[in-house]
């Protein structure tokens, strides 16, 4: 839980690849809330937010016109994967990869954006 800051220069993504800047994680209940601060290959910020269980459900995503729902599914103690859908259909996937101490967390993934084209980008955030 906390917020994550992009650090850019540790990160690599493929043209057309998103990034999102900065990513808060609250507890809400018995599920997680996470916003997201992001900016397209274009300029175009978007801030949305997703509220759900790392229980590999479908859960709705609001305020992102990339994405529709997107999945958590916990695969260890440090490791969770995720897939992002649109229109029914999975978009991008990865895994974020959380550090043995906690202060940072590397977001491995692929996909294809809203124009056809593939991407893929490698992450990595700070705790701030």
């Amino acid at each position: 839980m906390g917020t994550w800051k992009l650090t850019e220069r540790k990160s690599e993504f493929s043209p057309g690849a998103p990034k999102n800047r900065t990513v808060l994680y609250e507890v809400q209940g018995d599920k997680v809330k996470i916003t997201v601060d992001s900016v397209s290959s274009d300029g175009r910020t978007t801030h949305y937010t997703w509220v759900g269980k790392f229980d590999g459900t479908n859960y709705p995503v609001a305020g992102d016109p990339n994405s529709d729902f997107r999945s958590y599914t916990v695969v260890d103690d440090h490791i969770l994967g995720f897939n992002v859908t649109k229109g029914r259909k999975v978009i991008n996937s990865g895994r974020i990869v959380m550090s043995a101490d906690g202060k940072s967390r590397t977001v491995t993934m692929s996909g294809t954006d809203a124009n056809g084209h593939k991407f893929s980008s490698s992450e990595v955030y700070e705790k701030q």
